[in-house]
């Protein structure tokens, strides 16, 4: 993890956050060497909580395709508002909470 005034979050846009490295196609889909993306951390726990490694995987495996998604783009308008300091709290969707 990295953290500076420079980083920016390839998804969400904000800067001066904390960035992580997400997996665009996740390690157990078998994209260990395929592209990464930097997300801040609110965003890359927000993609694993609504999704699985599958539908990350299969359908929505470029930033611009999670960006259109309509689950994460609720998300993201409501993200980009929020402070880089603050302490966001990630929830699983109800249908991955129903899986489980």
């Amino acid at each position: 993890m990295e953290f500076s005034e420079e980083k920016i979050c390839e998804l969400c846009g904000r800067k001066g956050i904390e960035i992580t490295i997400h997996h665009l196609i996740p390690k157990k889909e078998g994209g260990k060497d395929m592209p990464t993306a930097r997300l801040c951390i609110p965003c890359h726990r927000q993609i694993h909580a609504l999704y699985s490694n599958r539908e990350l995987a299969l359908r929505l495996n470029t930033i611009e395709k999670l960006q259109e998604d309509e689950k994460i783009s609720k998300y993201l308008r409501w993200i980009k508002k929020q402070h880089s300091l603050n302490d966001i709290k990630i929830r699983k969707s109800r249908e991955r909470r129903m899986k489980k």
